[in-house]
């Protein structure tokens, strides 16, 4: 991997664990330690992505090469760097869990290439003091979910980590799936990911419960310096620039999210990037159904923190986290606190006009909260497809009726004979309105068709299918990782060949463990 330029500017200018022993210990004073990956028995590679390694200076043949297989797992260090592991903490379902750290995640090292900076992290690569009880190792089912939807995000317009590589390690590791007492072997394997960096909001609020407030300021002020370069002015007014952008980051990532129906299920302060991109693919899913109370997390299945709905909301109370973290170095509770306040007025403006774009509505009247309202509650009235339901919307006209425009979202329904009565009246009611709506769009129906099939996509990666790909993996067959892989690439595309996941849930998905609800077992 001749191309490649390491920069180790995390580790060369950021304090370091002195104590290098790897065992799982509280870590004061210092950002990271240095740990070595667990060497694996056998590494085979399962697939890779040739876009991501071009981004950061690999060559399609060296992804092929035995340097590429070593590095990306674990079982050899490149050249003129140290793997490490970050110090961090968090709020985890919104109570403070103090120390957590990179658990399960060793970053080797961090790069450069066509003056973009990138860092370089194997994701179920071995303990490290940050571990707890855990072996720091992750299976082939979360790994295959991990590498495959940050590309799916990537492509589908959603700031994200990017997937590099997918292996086996050629060990066993032992998993309880659903935290019920009956933990099995599952064969191990590692991802690797890649990012501008992995600097998370518990990152900071580690430094300050601890009340290492020197190296709380100088963390802040390296994050700035190579994150944030555009940030000027005396130190005071950076920190608030700092958590201005990085609140306007997170809002515009949670905009994306709610727009693809994309729900993270653990959206604890130690998942949440500084960079605004979508991090820590752990229990994640996609709305099939439309419901705003949906959370894919066994976890979260109770109180529903993390549900869709909610993501807006608990992305503020991340924020204010942040703002706390960041307090000391400001003293000032005000200007935060109008930063906050604003996050969740400026995302109800955004999320009008982005709700409105998915319905082919691109100018503004006064009746359109109620347009919005109206559809989000006509489409709990029984199970509605919430993919199927937008890309198919594309396809009404202006001229159509009510009763015809029904029969092109019909493909959405779960039940269809449930669409009767006072439900299908409802319908009518809404599609009335709006095509009436559509009347007043200046654009052709053929341009706003394809405008609004830039925006709602027509393939995401919904559970079942990563299940099936899965269960393939695990008899050793991957042919359906690379074709989900090519599939979710081209997410807007008509792509007629892969007609058939352009389909609801199946039935025997509903209830199937890794379809309906996932635990954070990995």
């Amino acid at each position: 991997m001749k191309n490649i330029k390491i920069k180790n500017r995390f580790t060369a200018e950021l304090p370091a664990d002195e104590n290098e022993a790897n065992e799982t210990r509280q870590v004061s004073n210092a950002v990271f330690s240095y740990v070595n990956p667990t060497v694996p028995s056998k590494p085979a590679l399962i697939h890779a992505s040739k876009e991501v390694a071009e981004l950061i200076g690999i060559s399609v043949n060296e992804i092929q090469s035995e340097s590429f297989l070593n590095v990306f797992s674990g079982k050899e260090i490149l050249p003129e760097t140290r793997p490490y592991a970050m110090c961090y903490a968090g709020h985890q379902f919104g109570n403070w869990a103090g120390q957590l750290g990179d658990g399960r995640a060793i970053n080797l090292t961090e790069l450069e290439h066509n003056n973009q900076s990138f860092m370089l992290q194997l994701k179920g690569a071995g303990k490290t003091p940050y571990s707890r009880t855990a072996d720091g190792l992750a299976v082939l089912r979360s790994s295959v979910r991990e590498y495959l939807c940050a590309e799916a995000m990537y492509h589908l317009g959603v700031p994200t980590t990017r997937s590099l590589s997918l292996m086996l390690s050629g060990d066993q590791v032992l998993r309880d799936i659903l935290y019920n007492g009956n933990p099995a072997y599952e064969k191990g394997a590692i991802v690797g990911r890649v990012a501008p960096s992995f600097i998370r909001f518990g990152s900071f609020e580690m430094l300050t419960a601890r009340n290492e407030l020197k190296n709380l300021k100088q963390f802040v002020e390296y994050t700035i310096k190579y994150y944030f370069p555009e940030i000027k002015g005396e130190p005071k007014e950076q920190y608030l620039q700092f958590f201005q952008t990085v609140a306007d980051k997170t809002r515009e990532m949670i905009l994306h999210w709610q727009r693809v129906g994309f729900v993270h299920g653990v959206m604890n302060t130690d998942n949440m990037s500084v960079h605004g991109i979508t991090i820590d693919y752990g229990p994640y899913g996609w709305l099939e159904n439309y419901d705003p109370n949906w959370t894919p997390n066994t976890t979260d299945s109770q109180n529903r923190r993390y549900r869709f709905g909610n993501q807006p909301q608990i992305a503020q109370w991340n924020l204010y986290q942040l703002a706390n973290a960041l307090y000391p170095l400001i003293n000032e509770a005000e200007p935060l606190e109008k930063i906050l306040e604003s996050f969740i007025t400026d995302f109800d403006t955004d999320y009008k006009v982005m709700f409105l774009s998915k319905l082919g509505v691109f100018t503004l009247t006064e009746s359109d909260n109620k347009l919005i309202e109206a559809l989000e509650t006509v489409l709990q009235l029984s199970e509605t497809d919430m993919t199927l339901f937008f890309r198919n919307l594309s396809k009404i006209q202006k001229t159509d009726s009510a009763e015809k425009a029904i029969a092109k979202i019909q493909d959405s329904f779960y039940i269809p004979e449930e669409i009767s009565g006072a439900i299908l009246d409802s319908w009518k009611k809404w599609f009335t309105v709006y095509l009436e709506r559509l009347g007043i769009e200046k654009l052709s129906d053929q341009d706003r068709s394809k405008k609004m099939n830039t925006i709602n996509p027509k393939y995401v990666l919904r559970n079942y299918m990563s299940q099936l790909a899965i269960d393939a993996a695990d008899q050793g067959d991957y042919s359906l990782i690379d074709e989900l892989y090519t599939l979710l690439q081209k997410p807007y595309d008509e792509q007629p060949e892969y007609q058939k996941w352009f389909a609801k849930r199946p039935d025997w998905a509903r209830s199937k463990v890794g379809c309906s609800m996932l635990s954070c077992s990995s």
